[in-house]
C-alpha cells in the first residue's frame, strides 16, 4: 500500500513542477548549526535519508549559524523555486522572523516557507523511537518523560513543545510526558524531574526533542536522572516528517488535494 501511494505521488504534478523530477523545486533543509563536531554529520545523515526516500528530488542544507554552509549562502547558490524546511520543532524566533527574512532576501527565489517539524505524530514516533533505544522501557520501565527542548521567548513555541508532549504521552499509552526547556523558558530538565519526583514518580526518563547533538542536548541530557534518549538525527520518521512539511508547503501554495496527497506522503 505504501509503494503505490509512493508511486502515485510521484506522478503528480504542480505549476507544471514534476515532484520528485528534476525540476521540483529544492528543499532547502534549515538547521540551527552548532559548535558540536557530531552535529553536521548528524544532520547529512538524516538528509542523506531524505534523498533516499525520494530519490532526484534536490535537497539542499543550510544552517542559521556556526556551521557551514549558512543559509544565506545555500539560497543565494539557487535559482527557480525553493521550500524551506526548518529542522526546529515550534513557531520561534527563527521560524517567525529569521526564514521570512532570509527568503525576502533572496529575491531571484520563488520561495516558501514550511511548517517546522512539531508538532506531528511522526515527530512523536521518532521521539518514542529514540526513548526505546536508550533503553526507557527495559526492564521495570520509565514511569514519566520529560520532553527536553531547546526553549524560546515566543508563546506559540511554547505551544507547539506542549503539544508535543501530548502526542509523545499519547504514543506512551498516556505516561505522563513533562515538557522542560534548555533556555528561554520554564521548568528546566531538572526542575521537571524535581517536579515529577515530588508526584512519586521514580523512573524518569528524558526525550531529546533535538535534531542533533549539540550544548543543549548535552546539558539536558546530563540532566536526566534515567534513561536519556539521543537527538533525533536520521530516525526514520523524522525523515518522513521533513518530506511531509515540504509537501505540505507546495500543496498549500498551490490549493491542491492536502488531505489527500499529505496522507500519501507520511505513508511512503
Amino acid at each position: 500500500m505504501g509503494a503505490q501511494l509512493g508511486s502515485r505521488l510521484r506522478t503528480v504534478r504542480l505549476h507544471g513542477f514534476r515532484r520528485t523530477g528534476p525540476a521540483a523545486p529544492t528543499l532547502v533543509a534549515v538547521a540551527h548549526g552548532s559548535r558540536d563536531p557530531r552535529a553536521l554529520p548528524t544532520v547529512r545523515a538524516l538528509l542523506a535519508r531524505v534523498r533516499a526516500l525520494r530519490p532526484g528530488l534536490p535537497v539542499r542544507l543550510g544552517h542559521l549559524e556556526l556551521d557551514r554552509p549558512l543559509l544565506a549562502d545555500t539560497l543565494a547558490g539557487l535559482r527557480g523555486a525553493a521550500v524551506l524546511v526548518p529542522l526546529l520543532f515550534g513557531r520561534g524566533h527563527h521560524v517567525g522572523h529569521d526564514l521570512p527574512a532570509a527568503l525576502t532576501a533572496a529575491g531571484q527565489l520563488s520561495g516558501t516557507l514550511a511548517e517546522p517539524l512539531g508538532p506531528h505524530p511522526l515527530l512523536a514516533e521518532a521521539l518514542h523511537g529514540r526513548l526505546r533505544e536508550a533503553g526507557a522501557f527495559a526492564g521495570r520501565g520509565s514511569s514519566a518523560v520529560v520532553l527536553a527542548a531547546a526553549g524560546s521567548r515566543a508563546g506559540r513555541s511554547a505551544r507547539d513543545t506542549e503539544d508535543i508532549a501530548r502526542l509523545l504521552s499519547d504514543r506512551l499509552d498516556g505516561l505522563p510526558v513533562l515538557p522542560a526547556y534548555a533556555s528561554a523558558a520554564a521548568p528546566t530538565v531538572a526542575e521537571a524531574v524535581r517536579e515529577l519526583t515530588a508526584r512519586g514518580h521514580e523512573r524518569i526518563a528524558v526525550a531529546a526533542c533535538f535534531t542533533a547533538p549539540g550544548r543543549f542536548a548535552t546539558q539536558c541530557a546530563a540532566a536526566a536522572p534515567g534513561a536519556a534518549a539521543a537527538p533525533l538525527g536520521d530516525h526514520p520518521a523524522l525523515a518522513r516528517l521533513v518530506l511531509h512539511r515540504y509537501d505540505q508547503a507546495l500543496l498549500a501554495r498551490t490549493g491542491s488535494d492536502s488531505e489527500r496527497i499529505g496522507a500519501a506522503t507520511v505513508a511512503v
